[in-house]
């Protein structure tokens, strides 16, 4: 689990991209969960599993799902995306 400064819209980082399910919603969970309310987190995630799992669990723990964008343009479910959560107050 890496956690830096990534960029100006975003907190915190995690790349996920070696991980499999459900390690990928685990480590994302436990980095929301060490967040302050209203922080971002930029998550590195591949692999159509994790690209519709970790975003609906979030959503299901009353989180924002501020941004989600494919790596490559045009790139396929399996590709390595590129998610923004907004940690709820």
């Amino acid at each position: 689990m890496v956690e830096r400064e990534k960029s100006r819209t975003a907190d915190y980082f995690l790349d996920i991209t070696t991980e499999v399910c459900p390690m990928t919603f685990v480590k994302t969970k436990l980095m929301i969960e060490r967040m302050e309310p209203g922080k971002v987190l930029e998550v590195r995630l591949c692999g159509a599993e994790p690209l519709e799992n970790v975003p609906r669990s979030i959503v299901e723990m009353g989180h924002r799902i501020v941004s989600c964008t494919a790596e490559v343009p045009n790139g396929a479910a399996d590709a390595s995306h590129v998610l923004v959560i907004e940690k709820s107050r």
